[in-house]
């Protein structure tokens, strides 16, 4: 019997971080966007909020909203649907 490669790894699910605020208009907008394309893609998110987080609010306070996938930046201010799906392989 055959063995596909598929079939030996294990299918990656990224992760999709959204760092933001309670507040911001274009973090709500990137909320949308992202829970709608996770969704989508079949990507899990999560939300961070930098007022509960020194380390955070120092790194990203100028771009937020901050999109992460995997850990590393993806987008910042402006989040383009089309481009998060590409980059988790939708």
């Amino acid at each position: 019997m055959e063995t596909r490669w598929e079939d030996q790894q294990e299918r990656h699910v990224p992760t999709v971080t959204l760092i933001g605020k309670p507040g911001c208009h274009l973090c709500d907008d990137a909320r949308a966007v992202v829970e709608q394309v996770c969704a989508q893609v079949g990507a899990v998110w999560e939300e961070r909020d930098i007022t509960r987080d020194a380390e955070l609010h120092r790194r990203y306070w100028e771009q937020i909203p901050v999109v992460l996938v995997d850990g590393a930046q993806h987008d910042f201010w402006r989040v383009d649907p089309v481009r998060l799906r590409t980059a988790l392989g939708g």
